[in-house]
């Protein structure tokens, strides 16, 4: 195996686990359809992603998921509980195409950089809407819905038809996303503190 052969679907797989970050169902419902269909291989202990029942159970719930954030109070609920459930959404989606690797570099993997970015992912986009809460009373959670519902969509399709141009603007995104933590978390700290003896 070539190194181009082992990157590609890392690469799917950390941008599949962007994607859901944004929104947890809609990414792995595409990659249901994709093993479906025999667009994508998918690891034999994940050949249950292509039947039709889970193709099916996770159209419902993206469709469930997606009207969700959609209602007010529920968008913030659902960001409370999300953080766990992406981070293993992620973790799967990752380790759902590494199909070649040994299982440890492939766990390891999936874990680190799929469950990582899904977290990344969505603890910025919780963070977002905090702020737009606060800000605005909620009326800016359903923009900031759409956005992260159309993000999740356009990073889910480019990862399928092109996963290294995928990830090389996941990455960008998520550089973006930390330096914006980063100036978020400084901007938290007291600016002054109490004046030594």
């Amino acid at each position: 195996m070539t190194a181009l052969e082992a990157l590609l679907p890392v690469s799917l797989g950390v941008a599949l686990a962007a994607a859901v970050g944004l929104r947890v169902f809609l990414p792995l419902c595409a990659l249901s359809v994709a093993g479906h269909f025999g667009w994508v291989p998918l690891a034999g202990e994940f050949a249950w992603l292509a039947s039709w029942p889970a193709l099916l159970m996770l159209a419902v719930a993206a469709v469930v998921e997606i009207a969700a954030y959609y209602l007010p109070g529920v968008d913030n609920i659902l960001d409370a509980l999300g953080a766990p459930v992406a981070v293993l959404a992620g973790t799967v989606a990752t380790a759902a195409v590494i199909t070649d690797l040994p299982p440890m570099v492939k766990w390891t993997m999936a874990v680190i950089a799929g469950g990582g970015m899904a977290g990344l992912t969505q603890g910025v986009t919780s963070l977002l809407r905090v702020k737009s809460t606060a800000v605005t009373g909620g009326l800016a959670n359903p923009v900031l819905a759409t956005g992260e519902l159309g993000g999740a969509a356009l990073i889910s399709i480019v990862a399928l038809a092109a996963p290294l141009l995928a990830l090389g603007a996941v990455m960008v995104i998520a550089w973006l996303a930390i330096r914006w933590l980063r100036r978020r978390l400084r901007g938290v700290q007291p600016t002054g503190s109490a004046a030594g003896p």
